[in-house]
Parts: structure tokens; sequence; C-alpha cells
């Protein structure tokens, strides 16, 4: 399945759109603009939060963890001792973790499980700022995904917050 992922530049935190191959808007990630660190919320367009992102203080590298219904499902944070390029661990309960790879800066990088990719993440054919599509494998959750992609944004342009 392949969504096309859209932060809103004028929003109070950082709010995301998703949009699926149809054009339809399927997802929005609410972030909050007042709180102790990132922490966003992934709802369908009825407004139901599919999961929550929050990002854990006193960590060494950015980790953020992602819930859904409570229940933490996974944590996602960059690896320290990358220094050409950013990898990010997607820890997940079990063995099926993921690996995100890439030029990540660029938005332009592949989820892997093992050496299997299951998802890329590419900003190339698009000229809009913050926007990128995500294309996604069948067999794979798209909201883990996607949430993960915005944990990345988050952790790889968080200088754009800044200004």
């Amino acid at each position: 399945m392949r969504y096309l992922m859209r932060q809103k530049l004028l929003s109070w935190g950082d709010d995301f759109v998703i949009k699926d191959e149809d054009g339809r808007e399927v997802y929005f990630v609410d972030g909050k603009a007042i709180s102790l660190g990132n922490k966003a919320s992934f709802q369908d367009m009825a407004g139901n939060e599919l999961a929550y992102i929050a990002q854990k203080f006193l960590t060494l590298i950015p980790t953020y963890e992602i819930s859904v219904a409570g229940a933490l499902v996974a944590v996602v944070k960059r690896d320290l001792f990358k220094f050409l390029h950013h990898t990010f661990t997607v820890d997940v309960p079990g063995p099926d973790d993921l690996t995100a790879e890439g030029e990540l800066m660029d938005h332009e990088y592949s989820f892997r499980r093992g050496d299997a990719p299951v998802a890329h993440v590419s900003k190339q054919w698009f000229t809009l700022a913050d926007t990128y599509g995500v294309e996604i494998g069948e067999a794979e959750d798209p909201v883990l995904v996607l949430a993960s992609a915005v944990v990345i944004d988050l952790v790889c342009h968080d200088h754009r917050r800044r200004r």
C-alpha cells in the first residue's frame, strides 16, 4: 500500500496528514505542542487514537515508545555508533524487529526485517517541503510503519522546530 505523508507547516505541534494511494486522508498525527518531549497521537480521520508516540527521557540516544491502547508495541531508537548515516531500530515484542536505514536526513530510506525489505520512504518525487511517499508491504502493519516514520522525522529533522 502506498501513502503520502505530509507535515502541516502551520500548526501548533508536529502534525501530519497521511493520505492513501487514492488521495483520501486516512490518518492524522496530532503532535502535542505543549509537552515535555515530543508526543503525538496517531489517529484515524474520525479522531480515534490508533497509537500514541512518546519520547523517553534521560536516554543517551533519541528513544521513542509507540503504544496502542496503553500497551507498548514498539521502541524506536537511533543506533548510537553509526557515523556516516543514521540507522534506527524498531524493537517490537518477539524476534521481528525492524531496521530503518538509508539517507534518513533526505527522507530516502527503507525499513527491513532481517534482510527482507518491508517498506520504503521516499521524498524523491515530491517537491513540497516535508512531503514524502511511504510504500508498505501488504503483510505489514501500516500504523506501526507510519508511526515509526513520524519518529524518524522528529529525530532527524528536529532542527526545523527550533527556528
